[in-house]
């Protein structure tokens, strides 16, 4: 869901970009290292802690075979990425090692992990090195920023925007968009004022992708997510842009969201310099580690 805070966690491990991890709605979790592992903490803001030691966010950090990783709930926001060195080791299905809750293929037996669930890590069994670095507030605001706060989503206006008059266009942009409690990973349904198209009118299904807001019948839009449906036939009104994807992600279920429209050269410079990001890290990371060791021998 937050697909930029994954990115980090792999970034920060010097995995590769198709890493597995494990994601954690509202956190709430407790693994027991059975072998030496590294790993970073990515995401929304929690508690947690190894064997009562703090660990942060956005570091990466050794836990020695037998420790115990604990943590609590999200303090706010909604996904908690666990990233480990060298990545969850489950099977390729159809390119990909996510999990399909719909279809129950991918990850674990294509289910939501339970108590006592053993998972191994890709990658080599070299032994592991102790390592404890991270990413600073100081070089990296972006990653603290308040999730409390409403964000604004930028979309590309779609097919079928003009069939929205200005007083229909107007009230979508000016208005706070609750996310309903009958959301999920599927899409999040918005409440507030109902929208009209100009000619009410059923449309032939088509493909659609994450990020796609839809207009229903019932005038209240729905946002396809990351397990979105792959065709629809509701009117389109745009495309959330790929790089705000991952900060509707954080929003809990009851907070509002705010919608402004952008030209496609927006949501592709968005995207690049978010990639930037994710580059930078990596090789900051990269450099940090060669001095630990460096230090360390």
């Amino acid at each position: 869901m937050d697909a930029q805070a994954l990115a980090i966690g792999n970034a920060a491990l010097g995995n590769t970009a198709d890493a597995a991890a494990l994601e954690f709605t509202l956190g709430g979790f407790e693994i027991k290292a059975q072998s030496d592992i590294t790993l970073c903490l990515t995401g929304a803001p929690l508690d947690a802690e190894i064997d009562g030691r703090p660990l942060f966010r956005w570091w990466v950090q050794t836990v020695l075979k037998g420790q115990q990783l604990k943590a609590g709930r999200c303090q706010s926001g909604m996904r908690v990425y666990l990233c480990v060195r060298g990545g969850i080791d489950v099977p390729l299905v159809l390119g990909s090692r996510s999990t399909d809750l719909k279809g129950h293929f991918g990850g674990v037996d294509g289910r939501v992990l339970k108590s006592g669930d053993k998972l191994s890590v890709g990658g080599s069994r070299n032994p592991v090195k102790p390592t404890r670095l991270g990413l600073s507030p100081r070089s990296f605001p972006e990653l603290w920023r308040d999730l409390d706060e409403t964000p604004t989503l930028r979309f590309v206006p779609a097919n079928e925007w003009d069939e929205l008059d200005t007083s229909n266009q107007a009230e979508f942009l000016r208005t706070d968009w609750q996310i309903t409690p009958e959301s999920n990973r599927v899409g999040y349904r918005l409440s507030g004022p109902q929208l009209r198209t100009r000619t009410p009118r059923e449309m032939l299904s088509h493909g659609i992708l994450p990020g796609t807001i839809q207009l229903p019948p019932s005038g209240q839009p729905v946002v396809q997510l990351m397990d979105a449906n792959t065709a629809g036939g509701y009117p389109k009104l745009g495309k959330i842009i790929d790089a705000d994807l991952p900060v509707l992600a954080q929003v809990p279920l009851g907070k509002p969201v705010r919608f402004q429209a952008c030209a496609v050269e927006d949501a592709v410079a968005a995207r690049e310099a978010q990639q930037r990001q994710t580059d930078r890290i990596r090789c900051l990371m990269a450099m940090a580690r060669e001095d630990y060791r460096g230090a360390m021998n």
